[in-house]
């Protein structure tokens, strides 16, 4: 109850988000944090072009080495996400966000502009692959911590900016989706129009860091991000001063000194409750054990709180990347032609994408099921059909399993569920775990969550190479 007093509080006394600016920059600093991943991913026909080479003798297939790009680039791309997700749990306490925040978009401005110019750098295939995947390592590791450290800072918003920031995230998939199909449409070679694809993260980059300075100058944020860092400091202040006034006999003419509702306990982060002894007649600082020293939460604590929706986002993860992109990228047209260019860009990337960003942008709207409702891990855990229609529908080549969903509408149909039910139980779960705590636990609460989201795209990328393998 006091929990929820505290934010109806600060929800009321907060300035107006004038033109919806602050919810913009969220939404371009969830479009940027998902820009890296969703670039590389897009353009695995690219990749596949410069790694799968075929030799000749005499007209004759000598040697065709498989890379197995996809795999290993999600693999490679979830791993450092899990580790360095990890590692800014304790760099949070160490390092300014700010310094978190802009160091890691630098970083990965400088490593896309590397990619970028690489296009038009000839090179080796086993020294490109190398190349690639180190970048695609290093790039994904500033990612994490970016993308934690933002978390952590959206969840000190009100619910609607996680959704707005969960949103973004979605777009950038189809936004890296779209680039492609220009690239593949235009008429220009492959090499200009790769290295025109690789540009557009760039410029996209430096918009995000551009978004991501301007976000302190705006009151609306400077209200909820400045009230929680000093919220103890405020309140522990304003107490004392309270208790000074009443030892003096002059609050509010109250001869005894009893300390009204409102100002011994403004919120669940009160560190002192003043109140009156009868006996003595004079007021005095009690240190009840329940109120004394209201600090962070320790992880294990916050964990237990929100270990539901840490589940239900590890899964949900988990059954995405087990076969998306690495076996859903390797499906086929049934029509052959010049179809064949474009199918897998959007039935594959653009239609997850565009129904990822739906799904997450319907949380802004619709919340169910509801955050404490046992229906809710049952949803996210049926989710696992989803691996076995499409390791079913026309994956070429294969092996063992037969095809029973060989035509493209069929593929589309499903892809579509899948990935719209991906971003819905995610962002969901990403919502509603920071209104299970505290709000001086919201950032670790965030700082987990993002945690176990790198634990299920991790598992679920390890997954991809024995599942690819039964097809």
């Amino acid at each position: 109850m006091r929990l929820s007093c505290c934010r109806m509080k600060v929800q009321k006394n907060a300035p107006q988000d004038r033109g919806c600016l602050v919810g913009i920059i969220f939404f371009i600093l969830g479009l940027g944090t998902l820009l890296p991943w969703n670039f590389f991913m897009t353009a695995s026909l690219y990749f596949q072009g410069r790694l799968n080479t075929t030799e000749y003798n005499n007209g004759t297939v000598v040697v065709r080495k498989e890379y197995y790009f996809n795999n290993w680039m999600t693999l490679l791309s979830q791993l450092p996400l899990l580790l360095f997700t990890l590692l800014n749990s304790i760099l949070y306490q160490r390092i300014s966000e700010a310094v978190r925040i802009a160091g890691s978009l630098v970083f990965i401005l400088l490593l896309f502009i590397l990619t970028a110019v690489l296009v038009k750098v000839p090179m080796e295939e086993d020294r490109f692959f190398s190349v690639t995947m180190a970048t695609i390592w290093f790039i994904n590791s500033f990612g994490a911590v970016l993308q934690g450290s933002l978390f952590g800072l959206v969840g000190l918003l009100p619910q609607k900016y996680s959704a707005v920031f969960m949103s973004g995230q979605g777009l950038a998939g189809t936004f890296a989706a779209v680039a492609m199909l220009l690239a593949i449409a235009s008429d220009a070679d492959s090499e200009t129009a790769a290295l025109g694809y690789f540009i557009t993260p760039c410029v996209g980059t430096l918009v995000t860091l551009c978004s991501y300075l301007l976000l302190p100058r705006l009151r609306f944020a400077q209200h909820y991000l400045k009230r929680s860092s000093n919220y103890e400091e405020e309140t522990t202040d304003e107490l004392l001063k309270d208790g000074s006034k009443m030892e003096n006999g002059k609050l509010n003419g109250h001869a005894n000194g009893l300390v009204s509702d409102t100002a011994a306990k403004p919120s669940s982060q009160a560190g002192l409750e003043l109140v009156s002894s009868t006996e003595s007649k004079k007021p005095f600082l009690s240190l009840e054990p329940a109120e004394r020293g209201q600090a962070k939460a320790s992880v294990l604590e916050v964990f237990r709180k929100i270990w539901v929706m840490a589940f239900c986002v590890t899964f949900v993860f988990t059954v995405t990347l087990s076969v998306f992109p690495a076996v859903t990228v390797d499906v086929k047209t049934w029509f052959p032609g010049r179809w064949e260019r474009f199918f897998i860009s959007v039935c594959c990337f653009l239609m997850f994408n565009i129904n990822d960003w739906l799904g997450r942008t319907i949380t802004t709207w619709i919340h169910w099921p509801r955050k404490d409702s046992v229906l809710f891990p049952v949803l996210v855990v049926s989710r696992v059909v989803f691996i076995p229609l499409l390791m079913l529908c026309n994956v070429q080549s294969r092996s063992y399993l037969p095809v029973l969903f060989p035509h493209d509408a069929a593929f589309a149909f499903i892809m579509s569920l899948f990935s719209l039910s991906s971003g819905y139980f995610v962002c969901l779960s990403m919502s509603y775990a920071p209104q299970m705590v505290d709000p001086k636990d919201a950032e670790t609460a965030g700082a987990l969550m993002t945690f176990f989201l790198a634990l299920g795209l991790s598992i679920g990328a390890a997954l991809s190479f024995p599942l690819r393998t039964l097809v």
